[in-house]
Protein backbone atom coordinates (compact mmCIF):
# COMPACT_ATOMS: atom_id res chain seq x y z
CA UNK A 1 0.00 0.00 0.00
CA UNK A 2 3.18 2.60 0.28
CA UNK A 3 4.29 1.74 -3.08
CA UNK A 4 0.65 2.09 -4.42
CA UNK A 5 0.20 5.26 -2.58
CA UNK A 6 3.72 6.47 -3.69
CA UNK A 7 3.15 5.75 -7.28
CA UNK A 8 -0.60 7.61 -6.91
CA UNK A 9 1.14 10.52 -5.81
CA UNK A 10 2.51 11.61 -9.38
CA UNK A 11 -1.24 12.28 -10.11
CA UNK A 12 -1.50 15.12 -11.41
CA UNK A 13 -5.11 16.65 -9.25
CA UNK A 14 -5.12 19.68 -6.62
CA UNK A 15 -6.44 17.26 -4.63
CA UNK A 16 -3.33 14.39 -4.60
CA UNK A 17 -0.98 17.36 -3.94
CA UNK A 18 -2.42 19.20 -0.79
CA UNK A 19 -2.68 15.49 0.04
CA UNK A 20 1.12 15.35 -0.30
CA UNK A 21 1.66 18.75 0.96
CA UNK A 22 0.33 17.47 4.12
CA UNK A 23 1.96 14.23 4.65
CA UNK A 24 4.97 14.90 2.91
CA UNK A 25 7.82 12.42 2.41
CA UNK A 26 5.70 9.71 4.33
CA UNK A 27 4.71 9.09 0.65
CA UNK A 28 6.67 10.88 -1.82
CA UNK A 29 9.45 8.34 0.31
CA UNK A 30 7.15 5.21 -0.36
CA UNK A 31 9.99 3.96 -2.95
CA UNK A 32 11.67 2.32 0.55
CA UNK A 33 8.54 -0.01 0.45
CA UNK A 34 10.37 -2.00 -1.78
CA UNK A 35 13.50 -2.34 0.58
CA UNK A 36 11.48 -3.46 3.18
CA UNK A 37 10.15 -6.05 1.23
CA UNK A 38 13.61 -7.34 0.21
CA UNK A 39 14.56 -7.87 3.93
CA UNK A 40 11.41 -9.58 4.65
CA UNK A 41 11.80 -11.75 1.53
CA UNK A 42 15.04 -12.59 2.43
CA UNK A 43 13.57 -13.35 5.76
CA UNK A 44 10.71 -15.59 4.30
CA UNK A 45 12.82 -17.51 2.33
CA UNK A 46 15.44 -18.00 5.18
CA UNK A 47 12.62 -19.20 7.66
CA UNK A 48 11.14 -21.44 5.43
CA UNK A 49 14.69 -23.07 3.52
CA UNK A 50 17.56 -22.57 4.87
CA UNK A 51 17.50 -25.26 6.98
CA UNK A 52 16.97 -27.99 4.49
CA UNK A 53 19.08 -26.23 1.55
CA UNK A 54 21.94 -25.02 3.81
CA UNK A 55 24.01 -28.15 4.97
CA UNK A 56 24.67 -28.97 1.49
CA UNK A 57 23.81 -28.42 -2.41
CA UNK A 58 21.84 -30.46 -3.96
CA UNK A 59 20.14 -30.51 -7.38
CA UNK A 60 16.77 -32.04 -6.55
CA UNK A 61 16.40 -29.94 -3.58
CA UNK A 62 17.85 -26.95 -5.40
CA UNK A 63 15.69 -27.58 -8.53
CA UNK A 64 12.39 -27.73 -6.67
CA UNK A 65 13.26 -24.08 -4.45
CA UNK A 66 14.00 -22.79 -7.94
CA UNK A 67 10.60 -24.41 -9.48
CA UNK A 68 8.65 -23.39 -6.11
CA UNK A 69 9.88 -19.74 -6.38
CA UNK A 70 8.72 -19.64 -10.38
CA UNK A 71 5.35 -20.74 -9.79
CA UNK A 72 4.81 -18.33 -7.08
CA UNK A 73 6.38 -15.62 -9.22
CA UNK A 74 5.48 -16.09 -12.66
CA UNK A 75 1.76 -16.61 -13.73
CA UNK A 76 -0.01 -13.87 -12.75
CA UNK A 77 3.37 -11.48 -13.61
CA UNK A 78 3.42 -13.44 -17.51
CA UNK A 79 -0.74 -12.19 -17.99
CA UNK A 80 -0.05 -8.49 -16.34
CA UNK A 81 2.98 -8.23 -18.23
CA UNK A 82 1.64 -9.44 -21.86
CA UNK A 83 -1.90 -7.15 -21.11
CA UNK A 84 0.05 -4.07 -20.74
CA UNK A 85 2.31 -5.43 -23.65
CA UNK A 86 -0.46 -5.14 -25.92
CA UNK A 87 -1.70 -1.61 -24.08
CA UNK A 88 1.97 -0.49 -25.09
CA UNK A 89 1.46 -1.46 -28.48
CA UNK A 90 -1.79 -0.20 -29.35
CA UNK A 91 0.39 3.14 -27.82
CA UNK A 92 3.21 2.82 -30.57
CA UNK A 93 0.92 1.72 -33.33
CA UNK A 94 -1.40 4.64 -32.56
CA UNK A 95 0.20 7.16 -31.34
CA UNK A 96 2.32 10.16 -32.91
CA UNK A 97 4.96 11.34 -30.12
CA UNK A 98 6.69 8.24 -29.56
CA UNK A 99 5.54 8.43 -25.96
CA UNK A 100 3.76 4.80 -24.72
CA UNK A 101 4.45 4.99 -20.81
CA UNK A 102 4.78 7.60 -18.28
CA UNK A 103 8.43 6.29 -17.43
CA UNK A 104 11.21 9.04 -17.85
CA UNK A 105 12.85 6.38 -20.36
CA UNK A 106 10.60 5.13 -22.87
CA UNK A 107 11.05 0.95 -23.08
CA UNK A 108 11.85 -0.49 -25.93
CA UNK A 109 9.37 -2.93 -27.57
CA UNK A 110 10.60 -5.30 -29.34
CA UNK A 111 10.93 -9.59 -29.54
CA UNK A 112 14.23 -9.27 -27.82
CA UNK A 113 13.05 -7.21 -24.53
CA UNK A 114 9.72 -9.23 -24.99
CA UNK A 115 12.09 -12.40 -24.18
CA UNK A 116 13.82 -10.97 -21.30
CA UNK A 117 10.50 -9.51 -19.71
CA UNK A 118 8.92 -13.10 -20.29
CA UNK A 119 11.61 -14.62 -18.44
CA UNK A 120 11.96 -12.08 -15.60
CA UNK A 121 15.48 -11.35 -16.57
CA UNK A 122 14.95 -7.65 -17.90
CA UNK A 123 17.54 -5.95 -15.34
CA UNK A 124 20.22 -8.51 -15.59
CA UNK A 125 22.30 -6.20 -18.40
CA UNK A 126 20.68 -2.80 -17.05
CA UNK A 127 22.73 -0.73 -14.91
CA UNK A 128 19.25 2.23 -14.49
CA UNK A 129 15.80 0.87 -13.63
CA UNK A 130 14.72 3.56 -15.96
CA UNK A 131 12.92 1.51 -19.23
CA UNK A 132 14.58 -1.41 -18.60
CA UNK A 133 10.04 -3.20 -17.77
CA UNK A 134 7.43 -2.53 -19.79
CA UNK A 135 5.62 -2.69 -16.11
CA UNK A 136 7.43 -0.25 -14.30
CA UNK A 137 7.66 -1.65 -10.93
CA UNK A 138 8.39 -5.64 -12.24
CA UNK A 139 12.31 -4.01 -11.98
CA UNK A 140 12.04 -5.86 -8.81
CA UNK A 141 10.54 -9.00 -9.65
CA UNK A 142 13.83 -9.06 -12.45
CA UNK A 143 16.08 -8.45 -9.26
CA UNK A 144 13.96 -10.46 -6.85
CA UNK A 145 14.08 -13.43 -8.97
CA UNK A 146 17.91 -13.34 -9.43
CA UNK A 147 18.43 -13.48 -5.23
CA UNK A 148 16.03 -16.68 -5.68
CA UNK A 149 18.42 -18.10 -8.15
CA UNK A 150 21.76 -17.26 -6.29
CA UNK A 151 19.82 -18.82 -3.10
CA UNK A 152 20.64 -22.01 -3.25
CA UNK A 153 24.65 -21.29 -3.02
CA UNK A 154 23.88 -18.37 -0.86
CA UNK A 155 22.23 -20.58 2.01
CA UNK A 156 25.67 -22.55 2.37
CA UNK A 157 27.58 -19.81 3.73
CA UNK A 158 24.67 -18.27 5.67
CA UNK A 159 24.13 -21.71 7.52
CA UNK A 160 27.36 -22.17 8.16
CA UNK A 161 26.74 -18.13 10.05
CA UNK A 162 24.14 -19.74 12.18
CA UNK A 163 26.25 -19.87 15.50
CA UNK A 164 28.10 -16.44 15.24
CA UNK A 165 27.22 -14.40 18.16
CA UNK A 166 23.82 -13.07 18.12
CA UNK A 167 25.06 -9.48 18.91
CA UNK A 168 27.51 -10.26 15.50
CA UNK A 169 24.54 -11.43 13.11
CA UNK A 170 21.84 -8.49 14.00
CA UNK A 171 24.81 -5.83 13.70
CA UNK A 172 25.60 -7.69 10.08
CA UNK A 173 21.86 -7.21 8.79
CA UNK A 174 21.92 -3.52 9.71
CA UNK A 175 25.39 -2.82 8.30
CA UNK A 176 23.88 -4.87 4.90
CA UNK A 177 21.35 -1.55 5.01
CA UNK A 178 24.33 1.01 5.20
CA UNK A 179 25.49 1.32 1.09
CA UNK A 180 21.75 2.31 0.92
CA UNK A 181 21.40 4.29 3.39
CA UNK A 182 24.53 6.25 2.62
CA UNK A 183 23.04 6.72 -0.58
CA UNK A 184 19.98 8.63 0.76
CA UNK A 185 22.40 10.53 3.57
CA UNK A 186 24.29 12.03 0.32
CA UNK A 187 22.31 12.10 -2.36
CA UNK A 188 19.17 11.87 -0.99
CA UNK A 189 17.90 9.13 -3.65
CA UNK A 190 19.74 5.74 -4.10
CA UNK A 191 20.16 5.95 -8.04
CA UNK A 192 23.38 4.86 -9.47
CA UNK A 193 25.30 2.57 -11.62
CA UNK A 194 23.50 -0.63 -10.45
CA UNK A 195 21.93 0.73 -7.24
CA UNK A 196 19.39 -1.97 -7.78
CA UNK A 197 21.93 -4.96 -7.34
CA UNK A 198 22.78 -2.93 -4.19
CA UNK A 199 19.36 -2.85 -3.11
CA UNK A 200 18.00 -6.72 -3.85
CA UNK A 201 21.36 -8.14 -2.21
CA UNK A 202 21.63 -6.09 0.74
CA UNK A 203 18.06 -5.98 1.55
CA UNK A 204 17.63 -9.69 0.92
CA UNK A 205 20.81 -10.71 3.29
CA UNK A 206 19.69 -8.39 5.51
CA UNK A 207 16.88 -10.52 6.11
CA UNK A 208 18.29 -13.73 6.16
CA UNK A 209 21.02 -12.74 8.88
CA UNK A 210 17.66 -11.42 10.56
CA UNK A 211 15.64 -15.10 10.57
CA UNK A 212 19.61 -16.45 12.08
CA UNK A 213 18.94 -13.89 15.11
CA UNK A 214 15.20 -15.08 15.26
CA UNK A 215 15.19 -18.51 15.66
CA UNK A 216 17.78 -18.89 18.38
CA UNK A 217 15.39 -16.17 20.45
CA UNK A 218 13.92 -17.63 23.34
CA UNK A 219 10.50 -17.06 23.03
CA UNK A 220 10.06 -15.80 26.61
CA UNK A 221 8.15 -13.19 28.19
CA UNK A 222 10.76 -10.02 28.20
CA UNK A 223 11.53 -11.12 24.73
CA UNK A 224 8.43 -11.20 23.55
CA UNK A 225 7.78 -7.87 25.31
CA UNK A 226 10.29 -6.16 24.02
CA UNK A 227 9.61 -7.36 20.56
CA UNK A 228 6.23 -5.84 20.80
CA UNK A 229 7.73 -2.84 22.26
CA UNK A 230 9.76 -2.23 19.49
CA UNK A 231 7.53 -3.30 16.74
CA UNK A 232 5.20 -0.15 17.66
CA UNK A 233 7.62 2.25 18.52
CA UNK A 234 10.32 1.65 15.70
CA UNK A 235 7.35 2.76 12.80
CA UNK A 236 6.73 5.97 14.77
CA UNK A 237 10.31 6.92 15.25
CA UNK A 238 10.65 6.01 11.51
CA UNK A 239 7.78 7.84 10.51
CA UNK A 240 9.55 10.76 12.05
CA UNK A 241 12.88 10.18 10.58
CA UNK A 242 11.30 10.19 6.84
CA UNK A 243 9.43 14.11 8.02
CA UNK A 244 12.34 15.67 9.72
CA UNK A 245 14.86 14.38 7.59
CA UNK A 246 13.36 16.31 4.76
CA UNK A 247 14.76 20.03 6.85
CA UNK A 248 18.56 18.37 6.89
CA UNK A 249 18.58 17.53 3.20
CA UNK A 250 16.22 16.46 0.18
CA UNK A 251 15.77 12.59 0.63
CA UNK A 252 17.65 12.30 3.49
CA UNK A 253 15.04 10.78 5.90
CA UNK A 254 15.66 7.85 3.78
CA UNK A 255 18.24 6.52 6.25
CA UNK A 256 15.81 5.08 8.25
CA UNK A 257 16.05 1.99 6.03
CA UNK A 258 18.74 0.78 8.66
CA UNK A 259 15.57 0.27 10.80
CA UNK A 260 14.05 -2.17 8.64
CA UNK A 261 16.02 -5.68 9.52
CA UNK A 262 15.28 -4.69 13.41
CA UNK A 263 11.33 -3.94 12.47
CA UNK A 264 11.30 -7.58 10.32
CA UNK A 265 12.82 -9.34 13.38
CA UNK A 266 10.59 -7.42 16.36
CA UNK A 267 7.35 -8.56 14.10
CA UNK A 268 8.22 -12.01 14.02
CA UNK A 269 8.87 -12.28 17.62
CA UNK A 270 6.51 -9.88 19.28
CA UNK A 271 2.72 -10.98 20.07
CA UNK A 272 1.25 -7.72 20.88
CA UNK A 273 0.53 -4.56 19.04
CA UNK A 274 1.23 -4.34 15.71
CA UNK A 275 1.62 -7.81 15.28
CA UNK A 276 -1.55 -8.88 16.76
CA UNK A 277 -3.45 -5.95 14.01
CA UNK A 278 -1.30 -7.41 11.24
CA UNK A 279 -2.11 -10.88 12.01
CA UNK A 280 -6.28 -10.41 11.75
CA UNK A 281 -7.84 -12.37 8.88
CA UNK A 282 -8.28 -9.22 6.90
CA UNK A 283 -5.11 -8.00 6.53
CA UNK A 284 -3.40 -11.58 6.33
CA UNK A 285 -5.47 -11.34 2.83
CA UNK A 286 -4.29 -8.19 2.03
CA UNK A 287 -0.84 -10.02 2.38
CA UNK A 288 -1.93 -12.77 0.11
CA UNK A 289 -2.74 -10.37 -2.57
CA UNK A 290 -0.28 -7.93 -1.81
CA UNK A 291 2.05 -9.69 -5.04
CA UNK A 292 -1.07 -9.24 -7.40
CA UNK A 293 -1.90 -5.72 -5.81
CA UNK A 294 2.05 -4.53 -7.08
CA UNK A 295 1.15 -6.11 -10.35
CA UNK A 296 -1.60 -4.35 -11.21
CA UNK A 297 -1.70 -0.75 -9.90
CA UNK A 298 0.25 0.85 -12.57
CA UNK A 299 -1.72 -0.23 -15.34
CA UNK A 300 -4.79 0.59 -14.10
CA UNK A 301 -2.54 4.49 -13.25
CA UNK A 302 -1.46 4.46 -16.77
CA UNK A 303 -4.81 3.79 -17.90
CA UNK A 304 -5.80 6.95 -15.86
CA UNK A 305 -3.02 9.00 -16.53
CA UNK A 306 -3.67 8.80 -20.05
CA UNK A 307 -7.52 9.52 -19.85
CA UNK A 308 -6.38 12.78 -18.29
CA UNK A 309 -4.36 13.77 -20.89
CA UNK A 310 -7.64 13.83 -23.60
CA UNK A 311 -10.00 14.39 -20.99
CA UNK A 312 -9.47 17.85 -19.17
CA UNK A 313 -12.26 17.29 -17.22
CA UNK A 314 -10.53 14.26 -15.44
CA UNK A 315 -8.02 16.61 -14.33
CA UNK A 316 -9.74 18.13 -11.42
CA UNK A 317 -13.41 19.36 -10.12
CA UNK A 318 -15.66 16.75 -8.39
CA UNK A 319 -15.86 14.50 -11.24
CA UNK A 320 -11.98 13.94 -11.79
CA UNK A 321 -11.14 13.59 -7.89
CA UNK A 322 -13.99 10.74 -8.33
CA UNK A 323 -12.92 9.11 -10.96
CA UNK A 324 -9.29 9.09 -9.62
CA UNK A 325 -10.61 8.08 -6.02
CA UNK A 326 -12.09 4.76 -7.82
CA UNK A 327 -9.75 3.95 -9.52
CA UNK A 328 -7.18 3.71 -6.05
CA UNK A 329 -9.77 1.50 -4.51
CA UNK A 330 -10.54 -0.88 -7.41
CA UNK A 331 -6.86 -1.33 -7.71
CA UNK A 332 -7.38 -4.09 -4.63
CA UNK A 333 -10.69 -5.76 -6.07
CA UNK A 334 -8.74 -6.38 -9.23
CA UNK A 335 -5.86 -7.91 -7.49
CA UNK A 336 -7.84 -9.71 -5.44
CA UNK A 337 -9.44 -11.19 -8.56
CA UNK A 338 -6.03 -11.60 -9.88
CA UNK A 339 -5.08 -14.06 -7.01
CA UNK A 340 -7.94 -15.79 -6.96
CA UNK A 341 -8.38 -16.79 -10.52
CA UNK A 342 -4.62 -16.59 -11.72
CA UNK A 343 -2.36 -16.11 -9.14
CA UNK A 344 -3.08 -18.98 -6.84
CA UNK A 345 -4.88 -22.04 -9.10
CA UNK A 346 -1.63 -21.43 -12.08
CA UNK A 347 0.89 -21.64 -9.04
CA UNK A 348 -0.96 -24.92 -7.72
CA UNK A 349 -1.30 -26.88 -10.75
CA UNK A 350 1.91 -25.78 -11.85
CA UNK A 351 3.81 -27.16 -8.16
CA UNK A 352 1.47 -30.01 -9.63
CA UNK A 353 3.56 -30.65 -12.38
CA UNK A 354 7.59 -31.18 -11.07
CA UNK A 355 5.71 -32.58 -7.78
CA UNK A 356 7.62 -35.84 -7.72
CA UNK A 357 5.09 -38.49 -6.65
CA UNK A 358 5.37 -40.71 -3.65
CA UNK A 359 3.56 -43.99 -2.71
CA UNK A 360 4.12 -44.80 1.35
CA UNK A 361 3.87 -48.49 2.16
CA UNK A 362 1.54 -49.42 4.34
CA UNK A 363 2.60 -51.67 7.67
CA UNK A 364 1.64 -54.95 5.88
CA UNK A 365 3.14 -54.31 2.71
CA UNK A 366 6.19 -53.27 4.58
CA UNK A 367 5.98 -56.47 6.48
CA UNK A 368 5.52 -58.80 3.46
CA UNK A 369 8.00 -57.19 1.75
CA UNK A 370 10.00 -57.73 4.74
CA UNK A 371 8.81 -61.64 4.84
CA UNK A 372 9.49 -62.01 0.57
CA UNK A 373 13.51 -60.84 1.47
CA UNK A 374 14.05 -63.10 4.53
CA UNK A 375 12.76 -66.03 1.66
CA UNK A 376 9.60 -66.85 3.72
CA UNK A 377 6.66 -67.68 1.34
CA UNK A 378 3.38 -65.85 1.69
CA UNK A 379 0.66 -68.26 2.73
CA UNK A 380 -1.82 -66.41 0.34
CA UNK A 381 0.16 -67.54 -2.42
CA UNK A 382 0.05 -71.47 -1.67
CA UNK A 383 -3.50 -71.49 -1.52
CA UNK A 384 -4.85 -70.83 2.52
CA UNK A 385 -7.26 -73.37 3.03
CA UNK A 386 -8.18 -71.77 6.10
CA UNK A 387 -11.40 -69.81 4.94
CA UNK A 388 -9.92 -66.50 5.36
CA UNK A 389 -10.50 -63.70 3.01
CA UNK A 390 -7.89 -62.81 1.25
CA UNK A 391 -7.03 -60.37 -1.94
CA UNK A 392 -7.32 -63.55 -4.40
CA UNK A 393 -11.44 -63.90 -3.35
CA UNK A 394 -12.38 -60.61 -2.25
CA UNK A 395 -10.78 -57.71 -4.42
CA UNK A 396 -11.88 -54.82 -1.89
CA UNK A 397 -9.96 -56.76 0.96
CA UNK A 398 -8.16 -54.62 3.30
CA UNK A 399 -5.69 -57.10 5.42
CA UNK A 400 -5.81 -56.25 9.24
CA UNK A 401 -2.57 -55.04 10.26
CA UNK A 402 -0.03 -56.95 12.11
CA UNK A 403 -1.01 -57.92 16.09
CA UNK A 404 2.18 -56.64 17.11
CA UNK A 405 2.64 -53.20 15.30
CA UNK A 406 2.51 -50.43 17.19
CA UNK A 407 -0.10 -47.93 17.37
CA UNK A 408 -0.40 -44.10 18.60
CA UNK A 409 -1.50 -45.43 22.01
CA UNK A 410 -0.02 -48.58 21.81
CA UNK A 411 3.80 -50.35 22.14
CA UNK A 412 5.40 -52.78 20.24
CA UNK A 413 4.79 -55.65 23.06
CA UNK A 414 5.40 -58.65 20.65
CA UNK A 415 8.69 -57.14 18.82
CA UNK A 416 10.00 -55.74 22.11
CA UNK A 417 9.72 -59.60 23.63
CA UNK A 418 11.63 -60.54 20.76
CA UNK A 419 14.27 -58.06 21.23
CA UNK A 420 14.36 -58.65 24.97
CA UNK A 421 14.74 -62.20 24.95
CA UNK A 422 17.50 -62.03 22.25
CA UNK A 423 19.13 -59.70 24.74
CA UNK A 424 18.67 -61.99 27.87
CA UNK A 425 22.02 -63.44 28.85
CA UNK A 426 22.18 -66.84 30.05
CA UNK A 427 24.42 -68.41 33.02
CA UNK A 428 24.37 -71.83 31.73
CA UNK A 429 23.85 -74.27 28.64
CA UNK A 430 20.09 -75.31 29.90
CA UNK A 431 19.30 -71.61 30.16
CA UNK A 432 20.75 -71.05 26.91
CA UNK A 433 18.62 -73.38 24.71
CA UNK A 434 15.71 -71.93 26.61
CA UNK A 435 16.15 -69.16 25.52
CA UNK A 436 16.48 -69.93 21.96
CA UNK A 437 13.66 -71.91 22.04
CA UNK A 438 11.39 -68.58 23.48
CA UNK A 439 13.00 -66.39 20.80
CA UNK A 440 11.75 -69.33 18.53
CA UNK A 441 8.60 -69.19 19.68
CA UNK A 442 8.26 -65.19 19.89
CA UNK A 443 9.32 -64.96 15.61
CA UNK A 444 6.63 -67.52 14.90
CA UNK A 445 4.15 -65.64 16.92
CA UNK A 446 5.22 -62.75 15.03
CA UNK A 447 5.16 -64.30 11.65
CA UNK A 448 1.78 -65.87 12.19
CA UNK A 449 0.43 -62.70 13.27
CA UNK A 450 1.79 -60.93 10.14
CA UNK A 451 0.05 -63.84 7.50
CA UNK A 452 -3.50 -63.71 8.94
Amino acid sequence: MWVVAFHFHFTAMSGVTEVVGVLGPLITSGALGVDLFFVLSGFVIAHTYLASMGPALHVGTTARFVWARFCRMWPVYALVFHLFGLWLLARLVLGSDGVIAFQGVQPIVSVGQWVQQLLMVQMWNNKFLDGASWVGPTWSISAEWLAYLLFPVAALVFFRLRNLPLLVLGAGAVALMLPIASAYATAGDPYYEWSWAVRILCGFGAGVLVHLVVRRLPRTEPVRRVASTTAWLLPLLMAVGLYCGQFVAPGFGGVVIVGFPVLVGALALADRGPAMVLSRPTLVQGGKVSYSLYLVHIPMFEILWLAQAYVPALRGGILGHLVALAVIVATYPVAAAAFRWVEEPARRRLRRIGAPRRTVPSTVEAFRAARESAGIPDARSHGDSRGHRDAHTDPGYVPPAPRHAAGPTRQPTLAAALVSAQRRRPTHRADTWGAFERTGQVRATILHAGSE
